[in-house]
């Protein structure tokens, strides 16, 4: 793993107990996996880091971080590798205030390991419903993360995948997955504002949406219309695209089927991947 510039055994790895990270939750993470040698998508992760660090005023060079996951990866036997890396930036080590302090300077962890995704998530998921009660600032991939490990732990204790989350009567994200919807060949997802973390898989599907003419609606549906629609799918970094086969008591298929709409965007995915 990495620390801070050095490259040490996990067991080894020791960060202060005021390390805004530890305390608060001060900090800011990003997950990508190499495929075939390269980082999917790989540059917009670290956009996306870098843009989630200007939000909280977290002022760190994102530019240093391809030399240094390299020499992560050949440290660990990673190199050309299908993998996938965690990246987590926090404020730093500093006294222990709510205000952010001065001169204050930012901590890099980072580790690899070994990870396989199938060409196609053929899964059939199930998934639950929440309230959700979450910040509103869910566009910032924070590393406080309470909020969506309760929620998916209660989907994994009911035996489901995800728990999806209602704000205000609408659909917005799942716990850390985005998800679309397709009712009359039309696909529909939550607009990406404060609400949803704006998934880099998420983006990639509306590109494919275009690419494969299918009409996209950028709008948030009602939690009373999820059950009329005809398809319905999560999409994410490690999930990629999978059909979800039933929300709560809802079967959208008796058997593990996939709608046609959702394979379509599947097989463009795999296309992008190779």
């Amino acid at each position: 793993m990495y620390l801070n510039g050095d490259i040490i055994d996990s067991d080894s790895a020791k960060i202060s107990v005021f390390d805004r990270g530890f305390l608060f939750g001060d900090g800011i993470y990003e997950v990508m996996v190499q495929i075939n040698g390269k980082f999917f998508y790989g540059q917009e992760h670290l956009e996306r880091l870098s843009n989630c660090l200007q939000k909280i005023e977290i002022k760190f060079d994102i530019n240093k971080l391809p030399q240094e996951i390299d020499r992560l990866l050949g440290a660990t036997n990673l190199k050309n590798k299908d993998c996938l890396v965690y990246i987590q930036v926090t404020r730093g080590v500093a006294p222990r205030t709510h205000s952010f302090p001065e001169n204050c300077i930012p901590s890099l962890f980072m580790y690899a390991v070994p990870f396989e995704l199938p060409d196609i998530n053929r899964k059939c998921l199930s998934v639950i419903t929440l309230q959700d009660y979450r910040w509103h600032r869910c566009d910032i991939k924070s590393i406080a993360l309470a909020s969506n490990v309760m929620a998916n732990d209660k989907a994994i204790k009911q035996n489901a995948y995800e728990s999806i989350f209602i704000r205000d009567g609408k659909i917005t994200e799942a716990s850390h997955c985005n998800i679309f919807f397709v009712k009359n060949n039309i696909l529909y997802t939550h607009p990406a504002n404060s609400h949803i973390l704006n998934g880099i898989t998420r983006s990639i599907v509306i590109a494919l949406t275009k690419t494969l003419g299918l009409e996209l609606i950028q709008e948030a549906i009602d939690e009373k219309d999820m059950y009329n629609m005809d398809e319905a799918f999560l999409t994410g970094t490690t999930t990629q695209i999978a059909s979800i086969k039933k929300i709560n008591d809802h079967l959208y298929y008796q058997n593990n089927e996939i709608g046609s709409i959702t394979k379509q965007l599947q097989n463009a995915f795999l296309a992008l991947k190779q």
